[in-house]
């Protein structure tokens, strides 16, 4: 890590234009391109600050490109774009944009999980490798699977990481992002799914992370997605809910650790 963080970041931040919309990405290292792709109105920052103490451990040659989607981060919105399937076509020019023509892992949150599997769907041949945290994979709430919350599960050191969480990210992100027009798009399930099932066999090495408390997108319907990835790690973390890691970050990065290292094994890698 350099001396001055402001100073990486600033030099990381990169604007990739689609029509007339700037998006807005950083990216970090050299080598084998890896997209993050954020949670539903969250910005990149949780997603690299969670995952690159993984690559300082030990994973040199990946490019790290994390995107703010449209209408969050620094990314602004566009009119034009009115459901799922037009954020996931920026989001794919973006990253044809940014890798040119060579292969590269997927990395989603939530509903990045989505479109991390909708640009799956396009051209699995493309992907060097998949990982899936807290993935949206039933678009209507009303009939997703999801556990009794507990609130005697959570002690005081985990509701203050978890606050802790909030206030560094979720609420930074909140108040830079365009609420009306993600509103307009979640509010409608016809809007908020893709309008083509994202199923997609892929034999890439893949990670699915969920959380056992997870009341928001749940466990139990990211274990269907096992049959579509035939070499895919799947893990349900106790003491997690949509936001893991919280408290413990240990396992999740040991986790992506393993992810990364069996694509680096991997032939197609």
């Amino acid at each position: 890590m350099p001396t001055d963080p402001a100073r990486f970041w600033r030099e990381a931040c990169m604007i990739s234009v689609v029509d007339d919309l700037p998006v807005y990405y950083e990216s970090f290292g050299e080598g084998r391109p890896i997209v993050f792709l954020p949670g539903w109105g969250n910005a990149n920052g949780e997603g690299r600050d969670v995952h690159e103490p993984v690559f300082a451990a030990g994973h040199p040659g990946w490019r790290r490109i994390y995107i703010d989607p449209p209408g969050t981060g620094q990314t602004p919105s566009r009119p034009w774009i009115t459901n799922q399937d037009g954020m996931l076509d920026v989001i794919a020019q973006v990253i044809d944009g940014v890798v040119g023509n060579e292969s590269f892992a997927l990395a989603g949150t939530s509903a990045g999980g989505l479109h991390a599997r909708g640009i799956v769907h396009r051209d699995p041949s493309r992907i060097l490798g998949l990982l899936l945290r807290v993935p949206g994979v039933i678009v209507d709430r009303t009939q997703r699977t999801l556990p009794v919350d507990d609130p005697a599960i959570w002690d005081a050191g985990y509701l203050s990481a978890l606050q802790l969480k909030q206030d560094l990210y979720y609420d930074v992100a909140e108040a830079i992002a365009d609420p009306e027009f993600l509103s307009g798009i979640q509010s409608e399930v016809t809007k908020y799914a893709l309008s083509v099932e994202p199923r997609a066999r892929l034999d890439a090495p893949t990670l699915i992370v969920t959380g056992r408390q997870d009341t928001m997108t749940g466990y139990a319907d990211a274990w269907p997605l096992l049959a579509d990835y035939p070499r895919a790690t799947y893990a349900v973390l106790d003491r997690a809910g949509h936001d893991l890691p919280v408290d413990d970050h240990g396992l999740y990065q040991a986790l992506v650790g393993d992810w990364l290292t069996r694509m680096e094994k991997h032939p197609g890698a």
